[in-house]
C-alpha cells in the first residue's frame, strides 16, 4: 500500500509494508525540485537513515530497473 501527498515544496510517497510476517518500516520518498530523499526509521539504531539523490541518479535507477547486467551511460537531454 502507498499514499501519494503534494505538499507545498515536495511531494511525499509513504511506501506501506503489508502482508507479510516479517514487515519492513515504511519508507517515505520526499520528491523536491533539484532532489529525491528516501528515508527509513532503522529500529536496531532508533534513527533515521536518509539516502539523497540527484535528478540525475533517479533517472539512472528508473532505467536500471529494466536493464540487464552492465555498465551504462544514459544519453542526457542538452
Amino acid at each position: 500500500m502507498f499514499s501519494i501527498e503534494h505538499d507545498f515544496d515536495a511531494t511525499v510517497i509513504t511506501l506501506v509494508d503489508e502482508g507479510a510476517p516479517h514487515l519492513e518500516e515504511d519508507v517515505v520518498i520526499n520528491a523536491f525540485e533539484d532532489c529525491v530523499t528516501v528515508e527509513q526509521f532503522d529500529p536496531r539504531n532508533e534513527a533515521m537513515l536518509r539516502v539523497t539523490l540527484s535528478r540525475a541518479q533517479l533517472s539512472d535507477l528508473a532505467a536500471a530497473l529494466d536493464l540487464p547486467e552492465g555498465v551504462y551511460r544514459l544519453r542526457r537531454p542538452r
